[in-house]
């Protein structure tokens, strides 16, 4: 049974940094690959950031230098450094994990990028 939770967001400045968590249960790093996706108020769903099972990491486009995913294998957190955030970071963020012909996913955390 995997269960997802995600925290850490909130309302920072632009420029500021904030670190996304997600506490995780059932799930076997080395066989699921993780990643988040974030939604903003009427668009579609986006991908964020993934690492693959072999610990390899991989970045939109336009979060790449800026946003960092990890994982700690001891508690079964996830991670989401964002450094240099911008405006138009804001949205819902969401972790995920692939299982075998299913997806899981958390409640979100909601970040906002405002002056």
């Amino acid at each position: 049974q995997v269960q997802l939770v995600e925290s850490g967001g909130g309302l920072v400045q632009p420029g500021e940094s904030l670190r996304l968590s997600c506490a995780t249960s059932g799930v076997i790093f080395s066989i699921n690959p993780i990643a988040w996706f974030r939604q903003a108020p009427g668009k579609e769903r986006e991908w964020v950031a993934g690492l693959t099972t072999v610990g390899n990491a991989n970045y939109a486009d336009s979060v790449k230098g800026r946003f960092t995913i990890s994982r700690d294998n001891a508690d079964n957190t996830v991670f989401l450094q964002m450094n240099s955030l911008k405006p138009e970071d804001t949205a819902v963020y969401y972790c995920n994990v692939r299982g075998a012909g299913v997806s899981y996913w958390g409640q979100g955390t909601q970040v906002t990028v405002s002056s």
